[in-house]
């Protein structure tokens, strides 16, 4: 699941602020505030408060004001792991994106969202594969064979590490 060669760029160091910025489809950016938790020039893990409307509702999870999100990126696979906890701490599960791989510059992470995501629940018992559909909508599959099938790749490793083991591991 990680390409053959990794990105270089800018190491962050713990407790440094950074920008998160999440490129969307059409043109859409989400920017917010992160601290820094750990970089080893792969993997880089921040922590955010969930920075998205009071309430949001998936069905299957709320996320809410007061919500802590710890975001794992790596900068040579093609996903994200946000393991996200209440106020209270309590671990609700973790939102994995499928992404380009991270670019960390000085002060910012920057990722380019490929519309497939994973859920899975704390006690693991779920294992959700969501936005299939607003995938095949983007046009993807059709304009960018190789990114499609890379995204459908890590979507697979994902699950697969979910449902059968190693996705602690991964986030270690």
């Amino acid at each position: 699941m990680s390409d053959a060669h990794t990105h270089p760029g800018t190491t962050l160091a713990p407790d440094d602020k950074v920008t998160v910025v999440l490129h969307k489809s059409h043109g859409r950016k989400v920017r917010y505030p992160a601290t820094v938790e750990r970089d080893d020039g792969v993997h880089a893990v921040v922590r955010a408060p969930w920075a998205g409307p009071p309430v949001r509702d998936f069905g299957f999870v709320r996320f809410e004001s007061g919500d802590v999100f710890t975001e794992h990126y790596w900068r040579d696979r093609w996903f994200s792991v946000k393991e996200v906890r209440g106020p209270d701490g309590a671990l609700k599960g973790w939102y994995c994106d499928v992404t380009r791989p991270a670019a960390v510059t000085e002060g910012t992470l920057t990722t380019w969202d490929l519309e497939l995501d994973l859920w899975v629940s704390s006690d693991r018992s779920a294992v959700l594969r969501l936005d299939e559909d607003e995938f095949a909508e983007s046009g993807l599959p059709e304009s960018d064979p190789e990114t499609a099938g890379r995204a459908r790749r890590a979507l697979d490793g994902l699950e697969r590490l979910a449902r059968e083991g190693g996705f602690d591991a991964l986030l270690d």
